[in-house]
């Protein structure tokens, strides 16, 4: 296989696995033990070209918000997905100084996928016992924020569905509401930690030695899937639950802890 046709089917990978809840992780993981590892600065790229996928998907509500602060209800809003961001920076920071996570290998990944894609289960059908709020909580903002840190920790958990589920479980049990509130917070999260693990690698390694059409191509493609994906499930998830993704989760973790050396 061609190394540029390599680059596209990551990042049609990344595209299609960023924001669905199921793991990017695990499946570049698998991805990369067939197409072959790629740099460290190959993989924050193709993570910027998801971000931008929803940040387009999500420009007219962005809009709204950063026009609409006069109003009491875009205000408060905007200020509890800041506040969701800062418990994420606040507390996401030591402990990536820190260096407390598990590695990027498969039993952890795929325990967390199989133990994820559980949790997803019981903590839908126990949201949907609540009734139906689209009500953002101080309480769910904060959860939400800590949310993402565990995901950080834990690869294969999935930052989207650890965040969604917490978000449900803490009040916010409509699954559309509380996806676009994950969704929002997700957007400064992850420029913020792309700009860091850039500014990180840059310092270290430097970025030479790039084949900068292939990380071009591969930003293109995780940027045009990641668009399509989202719109999709933004419209799946009003009339459908989760579990079809958490059967996925499950079944996808047995056969990574099946199928490949445990310490690849």
């Amino acid at each position: 296989m061609s190394d540029l046709l390599s680059a596209l089917l990551l990042g049609i990978i990344e595209g299609l696995t960023e924001f669905l809840p199921v793991s990017s992780t695990g499946h570049l993981l698998i991805a990369q033990h067939w197409l072959g590892t790629r740099s460290d600065f190959f993989t924050i790229v193709i993570q910027a070209g998801a971000i931008l996928a929803i940040t387009l998907v999500f420009r007219q509500r962005l809009w709204a918000l950063a026009t609409g602060l006069g109003q009491r209800e875009n205000r408060d809003y905007a200020l509890k997905l800041a506040a969701a961001f800062a418990v994420t920076a606040i507390v996401g920071l030591p402990v990536r100084m820190a260096g407390w996570e598990l590695p990027e290998t498969v039993t952890p990944v795929a325990w967390a996928l199989i133990l994820g894609g559980i949790w997803m289960i019981v903590a839908e059908r126990l949201a949907e016992r609540r009734g139906d709020s689209i009500d953002v909580t101080w309480t769910v903002a904060v959860l939400v924020g800590l949310a993402q840190v565990v995901a950080g920790v834990f690869p294969g958990t999935s930052r989207s569905a650890a965040a969604i589920f917490m978000a449900m479980l803490a009040g916010l049990s409509r699954r559309s509401a509380a996806t676009e509130f994950v969704f929002l917070v997700g957007i400064p999260t992850m420029f913020a930690a792309s700009a860091y693990a850039f500014l990180e690698l840059w310092l270290e390694q430097g970025l030479g030695g790039e084949a900068w059409g292939e990380v071009a191509l591969a930003f293109t493609a995780a940027t045009a899937t990641g668009f399509v994906v989202v719109k999709w499930l933004l419209g799946y998830i009003k009339s459908h639950r989760y579990t079809g993704f958490a059967v996925y989760r499950m079944l996808l973790g047995g056969l990574l802890l099946l199928l490949m050396p445990a310490g690849s």
